[in-house]
């Protein structure tokens, strides 16, 4: 739990809303029982230039109150903490709903606002070339690291080894197959189809969590394989406007627009050990070029070569354009 309070309170945009004292208590500002209140008062304290470890005992008892299923003194997974948590901030941060009832209304949430964004998924029938367009939101991005279970062709084999391996995998056709046809409703009858994902809004923050531990009915491992990952990404490759028409590319572009969707990495978890003995540790950034690895209390300094040439489980990407110390 410690290394995702880590990642969250060097998260700019959340830590100048905790520190600008914006939220609105829902139990008359009783702490004891809002999630909210606490988190803010733990920001608080983080902030105030006290050196002595944060206590996370009453954090604790409350996401396990609003989240039961994290509930328990066995080692949660850090990225279904993660989810959780934003997902009980979500909850208590959001507005009221429109006094019209629109069902469509988004949410404009401080967790909404830097954490979620638009994913378009597009089935195309393979008989009559027909689009079906959905868009989702989300507030990360889960990655395979095995090779494609399906998968015909050799790029769905081929195991990724970078970040960027990871993305143009997630983010490339994929031939539904007999198996799973879908009703087209341009031929009015059962089709094979191909899908793929885009991005169709970014979020402030980018999240992605690289998926180690798999789980099965006969298996149950940890997969230690290296992914590099960069200090800065360019997420204009996998966009919905461009990854439809450019299926190959190598990761750089120069497009003036590009701006928008170039991030900067500010918060690296990783997990230690094996499957059923291992914990969790946190590389954080400060400032601009200042990081520190967090195992549990003990703070220590390090360098972006450490960051880079860590594992990395849960990787924290930041927008460049609105960056600031």
């Amino acid at each position: 739990m410690s290394c995702i309070i880590q990642a969250l309170t060097h998260t700019p945009l959340l830590r100048d809303y905790f520190l600008s004292d914006k939220h609105v208590c829902q139990f008359n500002n009783d702490a004891t029982r809002c999630l909210v209140c606490e988190i803010s008062r733990l920001f608080q304290e983080f902030y105030s230039g006290n050196k002595a470890p944060l206590i996370l005992h009453k954090l604790l008892h409350l996401i396990w109150t609003h989240a039961r299923h994290l509930a328990g003194y066995e080692q949660q997974d850090a990225h279904e903490f993660f989810i959780a948590a934003l997902d009980v901030l979500h909850r208590h941060c959001q507005g009221n709903p429109p006094s019209n009832g629109d069902s469509t209304h988004t949410c404009s949430c401080i967790i909404d606002q830097i954490f979620t964004g638009g994913l378009q998924s597009d089935v195309v029938c393979q008989a009559c070339n027909g689009v079906s367009t959905t868009i989702d939101p989300f507030w990360d991005i889960s990655l395979d690291l095995g090779p494609c279970p399906y998968g015909t062709s050799k790029a769905d084999k081929t195991v990724p080894t970078s970040l960027a391996d990871c993305l143009d995998r997630f983010t490339r056709p994929e031939h539904l197959g007999s198996s799973a046809k879908i009703k087209c409703s341009g031929c009015q009858s059962y089709q094979e189809s191909t899908k793929q994902l885009t991005m169709k809004k970014l979020p402030i923050v980018c999240s992605f969590h690289l998926k180690r531990f798999e789980h099965s009915n006969r298996l149950h491992k940890k997969i230690s394989t290296f992914i590099s990952f960069p200090e800065h990404l360019d997420m204009t490759p996998f966009m919905s406007n461009r990854r439809n028409n450019n299926n190959n590319h190598n990761g750089v572009t120069t497009h003036p627009t590009d701006i928008n969707n170039r991030y900067s990495l500010f918060a690296v978890v990783n997990h230690v050990g094996n499957l059923d003995a291992g914990h969790y540790t946190a590389y954080v950034r400060q400032h601009r070029d200042q990081w520190y690895k967090c195992d549990d209390h003990m703070i220590t300094r390090a360098t972006i070569q450490d960051v880079l040439q860590s594992e990395g489980y849960l990787l924290f990407y930041h927008k460049q354009i609105l960056e600031y110390d």
